[in-house]
């Protein structure tokens, strides 16, 4: 026995010894980086580590199913437990088979719905591209028809209006067309679309009422761009006419509150809407006859000569605004005369006399342009105080001027005058 251990000894010395000089032999022929070494043993170590866990996994898994065998021999299942147990196992496999028929059933069902909308899309498609081309079709009539319009009636808001008119019955017309084929009953359509109608024209009277006076301005020509013009409480030049509103530059009037108290611009724009066109009056100064009649009055004292004054104011109006009211005047009775009234028209300015309570009234009549009458009238008077300022008119002609007079009475109510 003891020579076998000493045969056995010696044998795993050599083993060792050869172990150890091919270790050697390996390292020295392999030389490896310092990279490789550092990530052989990151996986070293990383396979260590998985091994530890799975081993702790293995254990543990041991140790629960010892622990489930020991329950099992301590606490044994009976026939109503084991009964119990497949009454539950077969109502969980019923519910499983239901649901599982329930989601099925609801698939199917999808499935179905789907189906239907894309084959009644797809039964839809030829009637929604008829829609689509009829209004396809009203959008280039209309692009077409609108260069032509213009060219037909030279004026832009007549052009405009027509056009407007057209534009809405053509659209009207194509819709009318695109739910009827799309809807293919058109009776309960053009009921609902007459509810429809009503409602809106309930809630949009004022828009639709302006739309309408633009469309009756345009055709009838009211008023344009650039017109003196008087609607209501708005009194201006015309600066804008769109489908809803109006807006002019306001002029100032004795009439209206402002701090122009004459007919010129105050500076401000006034908008107002179309309607008042259907429900108010319109008044324009400088639409088909760009002139007005003008008066300025003129008092003289009672104890002045009356006939030498009309003389004079006669004189005075005929050298500023004879020349100057001859054409208009002339124009303005062909217009007359074209509208079957007959009244002469004065070619030169007017005087007329009126009696008040303290002096007389001469008034001079005449024809001026509508945006000059504050200049005209002004020159006028300057006119009128320059010439009867002369000292050859002196005591002859008086002007009027509110005084007072001072008269004492009686006891009996009669003037004491005094002695001479």
């Amino acid at each position: 026995m003891k020579a076998t251990n000493s045969r056995q000894r010696q044998v795993s010395k050599k083993r060792i010894t050869k172990g150890r000089l091919l270790k050697r032999t390996i390292g020295r022929k392999r030389k490896l980086p310092k990279n490789s070494r550092r990530d052989r043993i990151n996986s070293r170590k990383t396979a260590d580590q998985a091994n530890r866990q799975l081993s702790k996994f293995r254990q543990a898994s041991i140790v629960a199913v010892a622990f489930t065998m020991l329950l099992l021999l301590f606490f044994p299942g009976g026939e109503a437990s084991q009964a119990q147990d497949s009454t539950e196992a077969e109502t969980i496999v019923a519910e499983e088979k239901s649901m599982s028929e329930n989601t099925s059933v609801a698939a199917d069902e999808a499935l179905a719905t789907v189906r239907e909308l894309w084959n009644g899309f797809y039964q839809n498609l030829p009637k929604l591209l008829i829609a689509l081309l009829a209004l396809l079709l009203a959008w280039v009539f209309l692009r077409l028809l609108r260069p032509l319009i213009r060219r037909l009636t030279h004026r832009w808001n007549f052009s405009n209006a027509v056009i407007a008119v057209f534009s809405i019955s053509v659209w009207l017309l194509a819709a009318g067309v695109a739910l009827s084929v799309l809807a293919g009953d058109i009776r309960a359509l053009v009921g609902s679309v007459g509810l429809v109608g009503l409602a809106l024209s309930w809630a949009l009277q004022t828009p639709i009422e302006s739309f309408t006076g633009w469309l009756l301005n345009s055709f009838q020509g009211y008023y344009s761009v650039g017109d003196r013009i008087a609607v209501g409480e708005v009194f201006g030049d015309v600066y804008q006419i769109d489908s809803l509103t109006t807006t002019v530059w306001e002029i100032g009037s004795p009439d209206q509150p402002g701090a122009v108290q004459a007919e010129q611009s105050t500076g401000r724009l006034v908008t107002f809407p179309n309607n008042e066109i259907l429900t108010g009056t319109v008044i324009n100064l400088t639409r088909d006859f760009p002139y007005v009649w003008d008066e300025l009055a003129i008092p003289i004292a009672n104890e002045s000569d009356i006939s030498l004054a009309m003389e004079v104011l006669q004189k005075v109006a005929d050298g500023l605004l004879g020349a100057y009211m001859l054409q208009p005047a002339q124009d303005y009775a062909q217009i007359l005369k074209k509208s079957n009234i007959h009244e002469a028209v004065a070619k030169k300015p007017q005087l007329f006399i009126s009696a008040t309570d303290s002096w007389t009234n001469i008034t001079i009549r005449y024809l001026v342009g509508a945006k000059a009458r504050r200049k005209w009238k002004s020159d006028l008077q300057m006119a009128v105080n320059k010439e009867l300022s002369l000292t050859k008119y002196k005591k002859k002609i008086i002007s009027a001027y509110v005084r007072q007079q001072y008269q004492p009475l009686d006891e009996d109510g009669v003037p004491i005058t005094k002695a001479v």
